[in-house]
């Protein structure tokens, strides 16, 4: 059974996550952000997901990755390849997976 402090906080928690998420748009005012703010924010997504995607490329279980025979590397490399002569983000996918697959499931890298 859960006990009522669990579920106190699971309500107090969806409290607050509702509350920022619709802070905005309580105030009847527009609230313009300032011009700095808005570009910086046109770089967050590409912030984003380097942050996520590049650690998981370049290290393994917190190490750097110390051999060139991993498959993420060329896979990586491929999709950026890829990306630059077609512009199209489901070619990277494909001939990212298309050189990971292959050197992952067929050598063990």
């Amino acid at each position: 059974m859960t006990d009522l402090w669990t579920v106190g906080v699971i309500l107090g928690l969806a409290c607050v996550t509702v509350l920022a998420r619709c802070f905005f748009f309580i105030s009847s005012q527009p609230w313009p952000l300032p011009r700095w703010a808005e570009r910086g924010l046109q770089y967050a997504p590409i912030a984003a997901l380097s942050a996520v995607v590049v650690p998981e490329v370049v290290m393994v279980q917190g190490h750097l990755v110390d051999t060139w025979q991993d498959a993420r590397l060329f896979a990586a490399a491929a999709g950026a390849v890829a990306y630059f002569l077609r512009r199209d983000v489901l070619m990277t996918i494909v001939a990212g997976m298309a050189v990971y697959l292959p050197l992952h499931l067929g050598l063990g890298w």
